[in-house]
């Protein structure tokens, strides 16, 4: 893909949701498979031009065309579409130079799944200009023009007066690097789309951990929070990606999930980020605190049935213990978030009738397919259940926290049920068009959760029940300024040694008498 190309879509790829109909579709999947219709003229024979919607323009808020400088040669007739506020323009655009015929399929396969989008009418309608008020409860019409979402201030949003040296003194505003590890949760899977076609777009620049569209006001994710208290933090993920495309950091920021993953592909993750972070520009990997979140384990649960032994939890334990242990020999100055696995059997209740719930077959076939009050669900939960137990065995303790470096169990998750509407009814506003994955709403209220947890000590984190009532976030406190991070073990040292001194005086008394 030329630079130009490149850069016109990074353009647009952090901006907004999309719909798309079955022609667009078709599009797609002829790319997708490899066919090279867009390269060749009716005899077959191959050529230059790309004779086709190949390059398009991102509209800003303002309507002001962004791509005037960068296709000369393009000619654009602009086209309303149902539902995108991702305002494109369909081109026709003709290159000046032959190209590599791989090179070329690539530009045409990436820009005509953008570009198309606007080439077709969905459900045979166009949006009016009067229309454009058209705003889903869900997801509004776009970020930056949806209703902004209140400040956010704390008492102290300051740093510490110099860099502390030990993870129990860390303040939000001492962060500088922001991580994340998992599976499509993470990568967040068609959280901006409204239809099937989103399913394979990961909008990572609105994930819940490590999302770093526009600001807090605009979307609500762990990064965005932490930007409030550190404008200068690193990892952030600026844009959307495909799943299964190749990406770089500049593309994905430092978010490494990978969707599909499970436990035991999170050390190939981990890995990645360790040298991400050695190498990446502006960051001082020994000196800089680093927050890295990672939820996993779900994928392990999914699969459980295609292969018991492979997916057990002892395996799943197993994995985990390695993953951790990695990280805390070889990334300095860290904090682990490890978010408890949710409980997954109510997700058999997110139901529509359309295809794209259909897919949850396919993502969980083991959790969905199985009879209600059928054995084989029943083997599931409480393998769910025992995922969850031995995680929080494992994680209170010690065995994971030294002077520099830190891993907490979050596990506000740990008895959550799907948001549900006052009539009893699942809310479908947090789920996708796949029925499984989380909307940008979803991803909200994990990011708040996720925070709140962070600075609540380890017997007084917040368990969520549901998110039919929004999160509401809290400020580290004017006592306890900093990222709770003390495992319960240390924690309770005080108070067993003072019960140590009480026994010991007591039976010295009863010596004496």
């Amino acid at each position: 893909m030329t630079g130009q190309n490149r850069k016109l879509l990074n353009r647009g790829r952090s901006l907004r949701p999309w719909s798309l109909s079955l022609c667009e579709l078709r599009w797609l999947i002829t790319c997708l498979r490899g066919h090279k219709p867009l390269l060749q003229t009716h005899s077959g024979k191959e050529t230059g031009e790309v004779q086709s919607c190949l390059t398009c323009s991102m509209m800003t808020s303002s309507n002001t065309p962004l791509h005037s400088a960068d296709t000369p040669n393009a000619h654009c007739s602009f086209q309303h579409v149902k539902n995108v506020d991702l305002r494109l323009e369909a081109c026709w655009y003709k290159s000046p130079y032959k190209q590599d015929k791989d090179n070329m399929m690539w530009t045409a396969c990436l820009l005509f799944t953008v570009c198309s989008f606007a080439a077709c009418h969905i459900d045979g309608y166009t949006l009016r200009e009067e229309d454009e008020n058209f705003n889903q409860d869900v997801l509004g019409t776009d970020f930056l023009r949806r209703r902004l979402h209140p400040p956010f201030h704390c008492p102290d949003m300051s740093p510490s007066p110099s860099v502390p040296t030990s993870v129990k003194f860390v303040k939000a505003a001492d962060v500088k690097v922001i991580a994340a590890l998992g599976d499509s949760l993470t990568t967040a899977i068609g959280a901006n789309g409204s239809t099937i076609i989103s399913i394979p777009f990961e909008f990572r620049q609105v994930s819940w951990s490590i999302g770093g569209y526009g600001t807090y006001q605009n979307v609500i994710t762990l990064a965005n929070i932490f930007k409030l208290f550190n404008p200068k933090l690193l990892g952030p993920s600026p844009v959307w990606t495909f799943n299964g495309a190749p990406t770089t950091v500049n593309e994905t920021g430092f978010n490494f999930a990978v969707t599909g993953h499970n436990t035991l592909n999170v050390s190939d993750q981990i890995r990645h980020m360790i040298d991400t972070f050695k190498s990446y520009p502006g960051l001082n990997f020994a000196e800089d605190w680093k927050v890295v979140t990672m939820l996993i384990g779900m994928n392990d649960i999914c699969d459980y049935c295609k292969d018991k032994t492979l997916f057990s939890h002892d395996n799943f334990i197993h994995h985990m213990t390695e993953a951790l242990d990695l990280m805390m020999k070889e990334i300095p100055r860290a904090i682990v978030n490890v978010v408890q696995i949710l409980p997954m059997k109510p997700l058999r209740e997110v139901q529509r009738p359309t295809l794209g719930c259909q897919l949850q077959k396919s993502f969980c076939s083991c959790l969905v397919l199985p009879e209600e009050n059928s054995t084989e669900l029943q083997e599931l939960v409480e393998v769910n259940i025992e995922f969850q137990r031995r995680l929080k065995k494992l994680l209170h303790s010690d065995r994971f926290f030294k002077n520099d470096f830190a891993v907490v169990l979050q596990p506000y998750l740990e008895k959550a049920r799907p948001p549900r509407l006052p009539n009893g009814t699942i809310d479908l506003s947090f789920f996708t068009a796949d029925c499984f994955h989380f909307t940008v709403k979803g991803h909200e209220e994990l990011a708040k959760g996720l925070w709140n947890n962070m600075f609540q000590p380890e017997d007084r984190k917040e368990l969520i029940q549901t998110f039919s009532e929004p999160i509401k976030l809290i400020c580290p406190t004017e006592e306890h300024p900093y990222i709770y991070t003390r495992p319960r073990a240390e924690s309770s040292a005080p108070m067993l040694k003072h019960f140590s001194v009480t026994l010991t005086s007591l039976l010295f008394m009863f010596d004496y008498l």
